[in-house]
């Protein structure tokens, strides 16, 4: 069990171990549900957004759109050490 200081402001600081246990990183976020226990559960805040906003991340200007045959040629040849 972990055992946490409160701050005068109210705050407390998670360990280092409980952070890598949740695999949070400085700059990602927790999510904090009050159990009617009194309790809490801490967990990893799941990504926000849609899909799509992926869409296009690879795209380069000037460079030719690949298939999914292309690719999946591509990444073939890759693992087989030929490229």
């Amino acid at each position: 069990m972990t055992t946490l200081t409160v701050t005068a402001k109210g705050q407390v600081t998670l360990r280092k171990d409980v952070l890598q246990h949740l695999g949070v990183r400085p700059g990602e976020k927790i999510s904090l549900d009050k159990m009617p226990n009194g309790q809490f559960v801490v967990r990893a805040a799941g990504a926000t957004g849609k899909i799509s906003d992926v869409f296009g991340i690879l795209k380069r200007p000037g460079q030719p759109t690949l298939t999914i045959d292309e690719i999946n040629e591509a990444a073939a040849k890759g693992w087989a050490g030929e490229e």
